[in-house]
């Protein structure tokens, strides 16, 4: 399986290409990454350095792979942070061009926005880009529930009300919403939950709660989550797999003490999660 992977980059940590690339290759998949960003770190350490890229160079590096003729051995795009919207052209143009020499690849799109507590976190005009465009050319979308909201135009509290809304996201395109950091009514304090969608039925996966707060888990998730859903298809299997895989990721970077995921050294994780969520359809 071949995937090309379009997102931001970091040289020291995991976010964006730097958790989804290695947590794709550790399941045996050929990953082409194109970064978006190239930074020294994330910026939630409140200091960086680095540069972002343009439209026209992620549209430069995607001339130089089709000229090697290997388009349509690629399965699947991944996106996630855009930087502006001018990258968001250029990543559905990137889609365009592997589906058009492949018409089987498929695109996992993340639509990264914002959150809560932090509200819309993106430059403005990202939030309508996604709803208009990125969000409609995708298979398979990974909000949060703040972005599931926001995509919808719609506030959820309820279950009900939660599938109600990715309904609403479903019509705009994708078959596929997994909606991650769920909070509903029913969602107890001491846990997470995660809910994945797929042809008008849903299934939900309940994580204990952990006292952590580090960058790149929904990058990994979304990878994880797309690699396995194209394997399998199976929107439940998939929620399995990538969440008992992230919450252990999580699990032994708390209990190191980490402020950066622990991919590398849990990466056992990646492929035999030591402990196996089962999903509930609800």
């Amino acid at each position: 399986m071949d995937v090309l992977s379009i997102q931001s980059h970091v040289a020291y940590g995991h976010v964006g290409n730097a958790s989804a690339v290695f947590a794709m290759q550790r399941l045996g998949v050929e990953v082409w990454p194109v970064h978006t960003v190239q930074f020294s770190n994330h910026t939630g350490y409140g200091a960086w350095r680095g540069r972002v890229f343009d439209g026209q160079a992620i549209d430069e590096v995607m001339q130089g792979i089709a000229e090697r003729g290997v388009l349509p051995q690629c399965d699947g795009v991944l996106s996630g942070y855009l930087g502006s919207a001018d990258i968001g052209h250029a990543v559905l143009g990137a889609v365009r061009r592997v589906r058009e020499a492949n018409p089987d690849a498929l695109y996992c799109c993340d639509p990264v926005i914002g959150d809560v507590g932090r509200g819309v976190f993106v430059r403005p005009g990202i939030p309508e880009f996604m709803r208009d465009h990125a969000v409609p050319a995708a298979d398979v979308v990974t909000p949060n529930h703040f972005e599931l909201d926001a995509l919808s135009g719609q506030r959820t509290s309820s279950l009900a009300s939660v599938r109600d809304a990715v309904a609403t996201v479903q019509a705009l395109g994708p078959r596929v919403v997994l909606t991650t950091s769920l909070d509903a009514e029913d969602t107890p304090e001491d846990a997470v939950d995660v809910l994945a969608s797929e042809g008008g039925r849903h299934w939900r996966v309940r994580t204990p709660k952990l006292g952590l707060s580090v960058n790149g888990a929904g990058d990994a998730v979304a990878a994880l989550f797309f690699v396995h859903w194209m394997r399998n298809r199976s929107a439940a299997e998939a929620l399995s797999a990538a969440i008992s895989s992230v919450h252990g990721l999580l699990a032994a970077t708390e209990a190191a003490g980490s402020r950066e995921i622990l991919l590398v050294a849990a990466q056992e994780e990646l492929v035999s999660p030591s402990r196996v969520f089962e999903p509930d359809e609800v």
